[in-house]
């Protein structure tokens, strides 16, 4: 160990134990950014910054077993994505799919999709759906993996999914719009059921959401920090963490 990394280790101690755990988010949103910037600065190839990237995610996760949060979605693929060439996008979606493999065969985490499964290849919605199936048993951290994920993709299939709903059991349009509410949109979204996320971390440098969880968001903190992804370190979450902590939330009050 060099003396940066033990400097390094010391801060990050000194950050975490100075964290408030009866302040912790339960649900933590994570975009995963700067996968192919990290790769270019690093000399290689837009492929070994997604895998880079991939490989960060079980670090992540750790860190959060540690302490004390319920819910993660990560950002991995969104709907935007798929106007990406064919010669990356192929390789992308076959690293999210072993890494979705991987959280599955881990035993901790509870994994499941949101996102459009139909945007998807079927080897890809395959993986989703097993990785899903084999977990739900587990009582650990749930992982959303937000893959063919688009925040507005996501409210008109809950709008979609709601008016099919209603169709059915042959309610009128005129008894839907006396009934129609925010809990009622809720409950058709790809997070039904779960909490709103308390924190949405976004790392390499932007500062914007670009469509993420932006119904569930509403009230969500922002920590938009400057590494990018596979560069993410613990004393960057822990810092997020600290500074989620010290905000005061007032939902408007």
């Amino acid at each position: 160990m060099n003396f940066r990394d033990l400097v390094y280790r010391l801060y990050a101690r000194r950050v975490e134990g100075r964290l408030d755990h009866d302040q912790v988010p339960k649900h933590i949103g994570v975009i995963l950014d700067g996968n192919r910037r990290w790769a270019k600065a690093s000399g290689g190839s837009a492929v070994q910054g997604h895998q880079a990237g991939a490989d960060k995610i079980s670090e992540l996760l750790g860190w959060c077993d540690e302490t004390d949060v319920e819910v993660v979605t990560l950002w991995m693929l969104s709907t935007d994505n798929f106007d990406r060439p064919e010669h990356e996008l192929k390789p992308l979606l076959g690293i999210i799919e072993n890494t979705v493999r991987n959280l599955a065969a881990d035993g901790r985490w509870r994994v499941h999709h949101v996102g459009t499964l139909d945007l998807l290849p079927a080897e890809t919605q395959t993986v989703l759906k097993e990785a899903e199936e084999a977990t739900s048993g587990i009582d650990g951290i749930i992982v959303n993996v937000a893959v063919g994920y688009g925040g507005r993709q996501e409210i008109a299939d809950a709008v979609r999914s709601l008016l099919q709903e209603h169709s059915a059991k042959g309610t009128t349009f005129e008894e839907l719009a006396e009934i129609v509410s925010t809990d009622l949109i809720s409950e058709h979204l790809y997070t039904r059921g779960q909490p709103d996320p308390d924190l949405v971390i976004r790392t390499s440098g932007e500062q914007r959401l670009s469509g993420f969880m932006l119904w569930q968001s509403a009230h969500s903190e922002y920590y938009f920090c400057e590494v990018f992804w596979p560069a993410f370190r613990k004393v960057d979450f822990l810092r997020a963490l600290r500074d989620y902590s010290a905000r005061h939330r007032r939902y408007g009050a």
